[in-house]
């Protein structure tokens, strides 16, 4: 007998659409149409970072983001990618990248009634050495009797209706949740097809791994500094301390926590009062996953995705991954005054 998983695929759209099918029965459709395009840009950005190297895309592209960030040739292209793709689905009426200054309203006669917010390329700092970068999304519906306005992106996590991120490394898997669970699928490179490969991922409730970028201690508060400790120097002496594990891409060390579960951390602290992480394409798209997959997302002392941005790069702090190691963190913050 032949196998059958040679010949009966399971690719992203197909899951989509079965899913479709089953949960929306109402549904248009317009959903998988937008999550087909955003698999074409992330597909055509795959391409692009396996062979930058042969065609001069690492390195800087003379130029600075919004952010003050220089940005990186690959940047630049990625960020193109992303928004020819989203204005030529047809399905889409704002984006906000972190490339660009302001959000990107698109043309009436390409207007759809969803919104995407996105970071094109997180990580880039990373490109010229080979580490995993990615891309980050999430999915807004426009508001009943709004031809989209500003106000449409200017809202709460909890209002998405759709979120994702793609890595690009030694492969690239895009980790998807349409508010029913978290499916993962690699990208299979000979077929041009994302293939499920991570069905129902489950974050474990607790973990022992932590990702922060420890340069940063001497500017953490109070419950930063204890909860750290406490994880390096644990009380019960029969207890192992935590291991450290932390890329500097927010992908890359979010995909694994997802996978083996911990906790990812980027507080604030006295030098970025504010967090560092931007609150739409970044905290809110990986919080309403891990959330989805049985973890938790706080910024110390709320819920990520209750938080309420007032511009579109606003940033916040933030922990996610592991239900009960969210919880401790929660528990020092809520210890001080």
């Amino acid at each position: 007998m032949s196998d059958h998983t040679k010949t009966n695929l399971i690719t992203l759209t197909r899951h989509v659409f079965q899913d479709q099918v089953e949960n929306y029965k109402e549904a248009s459709g317009d959903l998988t149409l937008l999550l087909t395009a955003i698999q074409i840009g992330c597909k055509f950005v795959a391409s692009n970072v396996r062979k930058a190297s042969l065609i001069s895309m690492t390195g800087l592209a003379n130029s600075s983001n919004i952010q003050g960030e220089e940005q990186k040739k690959l940047d630049v292209i990625a960020n193109e990618i992303f928004v020819n793709a989203l204005r030529s689905s047809g399905k889409v009426a704002v984006m906000v990248s972190e490339e660009d200054e302001e959000a990107i309203f698109v043309e009436s006669q390409y207007q759809g009634k969803y919104c995407v917010v996105f970071d094109p390329l997180d990580g880039s700092s990373n490109i010229d050495c080979g580490v995993s970068i990615g891309t980050i999304f999430g999915i807004y519906k426009v508001k009943e009797d709004s031809t989209g306005q500003l106000s449409d992106v200017l809202r709460p996590g909890s209002e998405m209706v759709a979120a994702g991120y793609c890595t690009y490394g030694s492969c690239s898997t895009l980790v998807l949740t349409t508010g029913q669970g978290v499916n993962g699928y690699t990208l299979d490179t000979e077929i041009g097809e994302f293939i499920l490969t991570h069905p129902n991922i489950q974050i474990p409730s607790r973990g022992k791994i932590y990702a922060v970028n420890e340069g940063n201690s001497k500017y953490w508060d109070g419950a930063c500094t204890k909860y750290f400790h406490s994880l390096k120097f644990p009380a019960d002496p029969k207890k192992s301390p935590y291991s450290a594990r932390y890329v500097g891409s927010m992908v890359a060390d979010v995909h694994r926590t997802m996978l083996y579960g911990g906790i990812f951390c980027y507080p604030a602290d006295s030098k970025s009062k504010n967090g560092k992480l931007r609150i739409l394409y970044e905290c809110f798209p990986m919080a309403f996953l891990v959330e989805q997959a049985g973890g938790r997302a706080t910024t110390g002392r709320k819920r990520m995705l209750d938080v309420h941005p007032e511009t579109i790069h606003a940033r916040s702090p933030i922990f996610l991954g592991s239900k009960e190691d969210v919880q401790d963190i929660e528990a020092f913050y809520k210890a001080e005054p």
